[in-house]
C-alpha cells in the first residue's frame, strides 16, 4: 500500500508505503538480487549472465505508475492522493565488490548519459512533476545492498527542499538579477579557500554554510539548468569531476567513504530554468575518521544544522588528497 499524505504544518507531501518493510535487508554474501544471475543460481532482477549498466523499476517502490487506491479517505486538513510516479534502480556495475572511484573515467561517462536518458524520459510522462536522481552508499546511511547502485525517483511533485532553493533562487533573481547558483558560486571561486576540486565546466567545493564536515556541491561553471542542457564536453567533465571526489573521499581515510549524494536540477516540465542551476550535493556522515555525525535533537527536531569543523580547513584538507590522474 502506498499514497500520499499532506502535512498542513509543514505544507509538504508525506509518502506511506507500507509494503516497503517486506523489502530485501542485508541479503546472504552469496546472494545479492543485484548482481547478474548465474547459471543455476538464484534468479536476480537481472536475468543474464553479466551486464554492462542496467537499469529497472524498483521491487519495492515508494511510488506507482499505478498506485493502489489509498487506504484511507482523506479530509479539508488532511487531504490524500494517490502516490503515481515510478522509483528506478541504476546498477553502476556487474562486479559486486568494485569500488566506483577505481573504476575508469569511461564508466562515469556511462553514468552520466544514463541518467539524462532517464532525466528526459522519465520527465516526459504527464503526471510527473521532478526527477531526482541519487546514491545512498554506505552502510551508515542505511544502506542494505551494497552492490554499487543508485536511485532516481520520479515524484508527481516538486519535493520541498528543491522547492526551497528554488524559491530562493528566483527570489534571489528578482532582487540581484542573477540565478543565486551562479552567485554563490561566484563567492567560492573568488574567495578560493574552500574549492576542492575543479575543471573547465564544473566546480567542486565545500559550500561556505556546510552542514557535514566533509559536505562537497558540485556546480556547473555555465547556468545549466538540467542535463537537457549539458554538452557532450560537460557529460565528459562531469564524469571527470565525480570521479575525481569520489577518488578524494575514498583516499581521505584509507576506506570506502559513505554518502548520499543528490542531484539538483530543473524540474521536469522545463519551468524554472532561469533560477535552477544543475549541482550535485554529497552529504557524508563522518566527521572524523572514526566518528559519525548523528542527526539529533537540533538538526532532526528543528532543522538547525551544528558544523563542528571549519569549512575551509577541511576544503584543505580533501584539496590536498592526492589521487593521481583521472583515467
Amino acid at each position: 500500500m502506498s499514497e500520499l499524505r499532506w502535512n498542513p504544518i509543514l505544507e509538504e507531501w508525506v509518502i506511506t508505503a507500507t509494503h516497503r518493510q517486506e523489502r530485501t535487508f542485508k541479503p546472504p554474501a552469496n546472494y545479492c538480487p543485484l548482481c547478474p544471475t548465474k547459471e543455476g543460481g538464484y534468479p536476480t532482477e537481472v536475468p543474464a549472465s553479466d551486464y554492462d549498466l542496467v537499469v529497472f523499476e524498483n521491487k519495492f517502490p515508494s511510488l506507482q505508475p499505478q498506485p493502489p487506491e489509498p487506504a484511507v479517505a482523506g479530509s479539508n486538513l488532511y487531504p490524500v492522493e494517490n502516490a503515481r510516479g515510478i522509483c528506478e534502480v541504476v546498477l553502476f556495475t556487474s562486479d559486486h565488490s568494485s569500488i566506483m572511484s577505481k573504476k575508469p573515467l569511461s564508466r562515469f561517462i556511462k553514468l552520466v548519459k544514463v541518467w539524462g536518458d532517464r532525466y528526459r524520459e522519465l520527465g516526459r510522462k504527464d503526471y510527473i512533476d521532478y526527477v531526482y536522481i541519487f546514491e545512498n552508499r554506505g552502510e551508515e546511511v542505511g544502506v542494505t545492498l551494497e552492490h554499487p547502485h543508485g536511485q532516481i525517483y520520479a515524484y508527481p511533485f516538486i519535493p520541498p527542499i528543491i522547492k526551497k532553493e528554488l524559491n530562493s533562487s528566483k527570489k534571489h533573481l528578482a532582487e540581484q538579477g542573477q540565478c543565486l547558483f551562479c552567485s554563490v558560486l561566484e563567492e567560492e571561486v573568488e574567495d578560493g579557500r574552500r574549492i576542492v576540486a575543479c575543471n573547465d565546466s564544473f566546480t567542486a567545493f565545500i559550500p561556505f554554510f556546510a552542514r557535514y564536515t566533509y559536505e562537497v556541491n558540485i556546480y556547473a561553471n555555465r547556468h545549466l539548468s538540467s542535463l537537457n542542457d549539458f554538452s557532450e564536453k560537460e557529460e565528459v567533465d562531469l564524469a571527470r569531476i565525480l570521479k575525481n571526489v569520489l577518488m578524494k573521499y575514498d583516499n581521505l581515510f584509507g576506506f570506502v567513504f559513505p554518502y548520499i549524494m543528490a542531484v539538483h536540477q530543473q524540474p521536469s516540465d522545463g519551468s524554472c530554468s532561469d533560477y535552477s542551476h544543475f549541482h550535485i550535493e554529497f552529504y557524508p556522515p563522518y566527521r572524523t575518521k572514526d566518528k559519525l555525525k548523528y542527526l539529533a535533537g537540533s538538526e532532526a527536531g528543528a532543522g538547525a544544522f551544528i558544523n563542528g569543523s571549519l569549512a575551509e580547513e577541511k576544503a584543505k584538507e580533501l584539496r590536498e588528497v592526492k589521487v593521481g590522474e583521472v583515467l
